[in-house]
Order: C-alpha cells, then sequence, then structure tokens
C-alpha cells in the first residue's frame, strides 16, 4: 500500500484479479469532522470501459451501477463479499443497459441490498430500455439482454421483476448505515441519457459523473443523441465545471479512470470536434477516421465511436 501525504492523506491500493479483464483501484480518504471514514472501490469493467463504484463505512457498503455482463457482475460480486461488510443499496445512476443489466445476478447473491434509482423517470427509463431490448432492440451496438433480464410478463413469468424490484428513493440524499452520506443530483437535463443521476461525497471530495463524464474513453453519442442534447451536454459540462473546479474534487467518470476537473473540458472538447466533424462528414469512416486521429489513446473506437458515427452521419444525409 501506498500512502500520499497531503492535508487530507490519502491511501490507494491496487486489487489484482483477472489481469487485462479487470481493474480494481481501492481509494481511502478520512472523512473530517465526519462519524464515519469513507472510502472509494472502482471496479473497471472490460466491457465498454464501465465503472462500479462500491462505497463503504467500514461496516456497510453502497454500490453504484451494476456492469453490463453477468461475468463482470460477478467479479464485481466476489469484490463485494472479500470486504467482509454489508451491501444495502445498489444505486443505478441512469437507464442504460451497461450501467443496470448487472443487477439480476446481484440481487440474487444480495437479496438484502435494495436496488434504488433516485426518480421515478429512471426507473421508467431502465423498465423502457429493458422492453425494448426485449422485443427487438439488440444490435451489434447492444448486444440481446441475458435470460435472466428478460422482463417478467405473463409470457415469461420467471423474467426480472423490474417493477416490483427497483425502488424510487424520492430523496437527494442516500445515508449508510453506520455513516456517511452521499447527495444525489438528478436535476440534470438530457444528455447522454434522457434522465440521469449524479454523486457527491462531501466528506470525501469525489465527485462520481455518471455518463456526463468519460475519460480517455470515446463518448457514446450514439441511439437518439441529437444535437440539441449534445449542445445540452457540453452546457451542462460547463455549469458542472463552474460548481465544482473551484474545489479541486476528485471525479469519478462513468467510463474511464478516475481524475481530475480537468475531465470537463476535455469532454467538451470532445463535443465540439465530434460535432463539427460530423456537419462536414459525408461517411460515417469520415468522422471515425478524423476522431481517431484527434483522439489515438481513447478506448472504445470500435464500439462507442463506430456506432455513434453511424448514428451521426447515415448515407444520404445531407452535409454542407
Amino acid at each position: 500500500m501506498n500512502r500520499e501525504t497531503g492535508s487530507e492523506p490519502r491511501a490507494r491500493t491496487i486489487w489484482a484479479a483477472a489481469p487485462l479483464l479487470l481493474a480494481i483501484t481501492t481509494a481511502l480518504i478520512p472523512s473530517f469532522g465526519n462519524a464515519a471514514s469513507l472510502s472509494v472501490d472502482v471496479y473497471a469493467g472490460q466491457f465498454a470501459s464501465v465503472n462500479s463504484f462500491l462505497i463503504s463505512n467500514g461496516n456497510t457498503m453502497v454500490l453504484i451501477d451494476a456492469q453490463r455482463k453477468s461475468r463482470e457482475a460477478q467479479k464485481l460480486a466476489e469484490l463485494i463479499r472479500s470486504k467482509h461488510q454489508r451491501l444495502t443499496h445498489i444505486l443505478i445512476t441512469h437507464g442504460h443497459t451497461d450501467h443496470f443489466t448487472g443487477i439480476a445476478l446481484l440481487h440474487s447473491q444480495f437479496p438484502q441490498a435494495r436496488i434504488v434509482v433516485a426518480t421515478e423517470a429512471i426507473k421508467r427509463d431502465i423498465k423502457e430500455y429493458a422492453i425494448y431490448m426485449d422485443r427487438g432492440g439488440a444490435t451489434g451496438a447492444e448486444p440481446a439482454l441475458e435470460p435472466a433480464l428478460k422482463p417478467r410478463s405473463s409470457e415469461n413469468p420467471e423474467g426480472f421483476d423490474y417493477e416490483g424490484i427497483i425502488q424510487v428513493l424520492g430523496s437527494d440524499t442516500l445515508e449508510l448505515d453506520g455513516g456517511g452520506l452521499l447527495e444525489l443530483d438528478s436535476g440534470h437535463p438530457p444528455t447522454e441519457a434522457m434522465h440521469m443521476t449524479t454523486v457527491y461525497i462531501r466528506s470525501l471530495n469525489a465527485l462520481f459523473l455518471s455518463d456526463l463524464g468519460y475519460n480517455h474513453v470515446h463518448l457514446w453519442l450514439g441511439d437518439d443523441i441529437d444535437t440539441a442534447r449534445m449542445l445540452a451536454w457540453k452546457a451542462e459540462l460547463l455549469r458542472l465545471k463552474a460548481v465544482y473546479a473551484p474545489q479541486d474534487p476528485r471525479i469519478y467518470p462513468g467510463h474511464g479512470d478516475p481524475t481530475d476537473a480537468s475531465v470537463f473540458d476535455a469532454d467538451v472538447r470532445y463535443l465540439d470536434d465530434f460535432m463539427r466533424i460530423a456537419a462536414g462528414a459525408h461517411a460515417a469512416a469520415e468522422l471515425i477516421t478524423e476522431m481517431r486521429t484527434l483522439y489515438p489513446d481513447y478506448r472504445e473506437a470500435d464500439f462507442f465511436l463506430k456506432y455513434s458515427a453511424e448514428a451521426q452521419v447515415r448515407p444520404g444525409d445531407s452535409r454542407t
């Protein structure tokens, strides 16, 4: 364990498991003036470079987001068990499958943990996306749901009970049993997702951006994301920068490694470049090539960038 020095000491442990498939980082920052000292474990999934976050006060834990693939949710479950603490909540930040479809496996292994969302709108997004995927929405970008995630219905009585299992908090805070507070913000406009929750932990000065933030990963700009939502995304990043950057928080993006407030400008720049190039592109391949040239070290070029470009530049589009 390496211990960093400074006004707020921080220790970090690197967990080694499933080389090249899994990266888990533990960061512990003492919580001054608070009864509980919180820690953050980052589970970095292989599929879509998507993150899950395990928040612990040493006695109980809250998980933020649940991965896309059951094999990764299983590794996440193993991390949870390794902590020898009680998991009380699984918070899903928004209704994209790479953040919620691990809930079936996690619910089966941790039935005492409440699966929660901040708002009814996010619960509705999750249910509707699951139904859409089950009724032919699967594509190369979005593989079909695994059987355990197919929605429960009269035709599929053994399916996942999205309505009964997912609960709406109805609050803008989530408190760990034994101490520690998560502040929830679900007031964001439609951006990468129609509805989204970000989390701030004041005692850690830690901001969990969900999919408003990507760090060295190509942004997802496919499906129904249009230019208006890209512009709203850019504006929301600038607003969040104005609010949080002066505090110099540790930032945990939905995709990519933990970082600092520089991620706001980096993602704004990416959106500007994508919109500019897409506006003049005559084919998706042209947009892909130029974005890969500008961002050669960004992950998910063959997934996020590919399908985003195909959604934004279609054959026959008129370009000026």
